[in-house]
């Protein structure tokens, strides 16, 4: 059962971006480019060849002060300007970035759901041995959320 403060909960974070969706979706789907935005991504890398697709696999290498650990994303939506999503098949949570014309800007809206109800157990284990417990770090990742949100809107704004 999910607690609401727990770390299987749905996290969110929004923010207003005053560039088209189009223009906010060229610098959101440049994923090399995550670490400079996210607090605690090192690097995605893609797996398959054939670019940013419905399918393509990424690695992504983590940190969170001396602690480091690989992920497996796989992308499950890509809709132009409007959505991207990944599940990160190592922690059973999905990433999800909704773009949506908010006037002459846009409102991005950032959440990490939990679509089974539950973390991986190795995620769990991991969070709870080294990430100070799992509840803290998904309160850790709820403001790394809007961190990313500000980082990728000064992107943005450049």
């Amino acid at each position: 059962m999910n607690d609401a403060r727990g770390a299987d909960r749905e996290l969110r974070a929004e923010i207003r971006v005053a560039a088209s969706p189009d223009r906010v979706w060229q610098v959101l789907t440049d994923l090399s480019r995550m670490r400079e935005w996210s607090p605690e991504t090192v690097r995605m890398l893609p797996l398959k060849r054939g670019g940013l697709r419905v399918g393509q696999w990424y690695l992504g290498v983590n940190r969170r002060k001396a602690v480091v650990w690989p992920t497996r994303n796989v992308v499950v939506e890509v809709r132009p300007g409007r959505r991207l999503a990944w599940d990160t098949t190592s922690s059973g949570a999905r990433w999800i970035y909704d773009l949506h014309v908010d006037g002459e800007g846009t409102r991005v809206v950032h959440t990490r759901p939990v679509p089974r109800g539950r973390l991986t157990l190795a995620s769990s284990v991991v969070a709870s041995s080294l990430l100070g417990g799992a509840a803290a770090h998904a309160d850790e990742l709820e403001a790394g959320m809007r961190q990313t949100l500000e980082r990728l809107r000064a992107a943005i704004d450049g």
